[in-house]
């Protein structure tokens, strides 16, 4: 069994019922994946599916549209990370006028009862759920005596006496400290997508560059020694721009990847772009000549921080 759905109204997807969780899910860190696993484990000692709930846009960019959070992870790769975890089902909620007046009792019903016959629902520390935040943990073991599941939360989870939480990883992609990051996700911080096709001006400048879109907003901003996954079978060194591009009066957040040593195309491929370290911020400069020249040295810098031994808070 292995499905995606958006929707919170419709017909039965678990005809012998399910083993629910619930979150946020932004960027699959450790304390994510705890839960992922936690339920994976009680789905296969009970022989039921495990679902995975998550709501698009997140809620707090839903009611914040003008300074919502940045994003660690698009849907893409939160769909592709939970089916890693073993997740069979996975619903990317839409989170809607509709959804806000949901009540709590509402989604048990439509949600938990009638699309997924949930026999368990997991969910994180603090949880809450419905409209004006009305529904928790306790609220769902109440419904549950009703509709013949449990409800349990799972501890939070803490790394050297800390919690880990999206926002203190967002804090540290902010700062350019990647190996903190990489610590609270349990692997590097990476960007992945398919390549599309931009103004093609890397390329007349001699940078050619393998292009993603990121339609949020994100903790990064600048210049990055990166690495490109999925090209082959070894990942390439690279340095990424990530931004609005200043100098040519660009406005979508694009991120752009110049692979060293590689000719060769790459539109429409899914790649995975890993970063390791900050060289700047993002600048606008007087003329094309002045951002080739920076891009060189940016390129200079990307090489050698790629190859040596990476440090916290890495950064030219």
């Amino acid at each position: 069994m292995d499905f995606l759905f958006r929707d919170a109204k419709g017909g039965r997807l678990c005809p012998q019922g399910s083993v629910v969780c619930i979150g946020a899910f932004d960027g699959l860190h450790l304390g994510h994946q705890a839960l992922l696993r936690h339920a994976v484990s009680r789905a296969r000692a009970l022989g039921l599916p495990t679902v995975a709930l998550a709501f698009e846009p997140l809620p707090r960019e839903f009611f914040a549209p003008d300074d919502p959070p940045p994003r660690l992870m698009l849907p893409r790769g939160k769909v592709f990370g939970m089916r890693e975890a073993g997740i069979d089902g996975i619903g990317l909620l839409r989170f809607s006028h509709e959804m806000v007046a949901m009540s709590a009792a509402d989604f048990i019903q439509k949600v938990l009862v009638d699309r997924l016959g949930a026999r368990e629902v997991w969910v994180g520390p603090g949880f809450r759920f419905g409209h004006k935040r009305e529904g928790d943990l306790a609220t769902l073991q109440l419904e549950g005596t009703r509709h013949d599941f449990t409800a349990q939360a799972i501890e939070p989870f803490t790394l050297n006496g800390e919690r880990v939480s999206s926002s203190v990883i967002r804090a540290a992609l902010s700062d350019g400290d990647f190996m903190r990051a990489e610590t609270l996700l349990g692997r590097p911080y990476s960007i992945c997508g398919r390549v599309v096709r931009g103004k093609q001006l890397g390329r007349t400048l001699g940078f050619p560059t393998a292009n993603l879109r990121f339609a949020r907003k994100s903790a990064l901003q600048g210049i990055y020694a990166t690495r490109v996954h999925g090209i082959g079978a070894h990942p390439h060194d690279s340095v990424s721009s990530f931004g609005t591009r200043p100098t040519v009066d660009g406005i979508e957040p694009l991120l752009e990847a110049h692979v060293f040593d590689f000719d060769g195309d790459l539109y429409g491929q899914h790649i995975d772009v890993e970063f390791v370290a900050k060289i700047r911020d993002e600048e606008k400069f007087d003329s094309l000549d002045a951002l080739t020249a920076r891009m060189r040295q940016d390129a200079e810098i990307a090489r050698t921080l790629l190859s040596t031994p990476r440090t916290a808070n890495a950064r030219a």
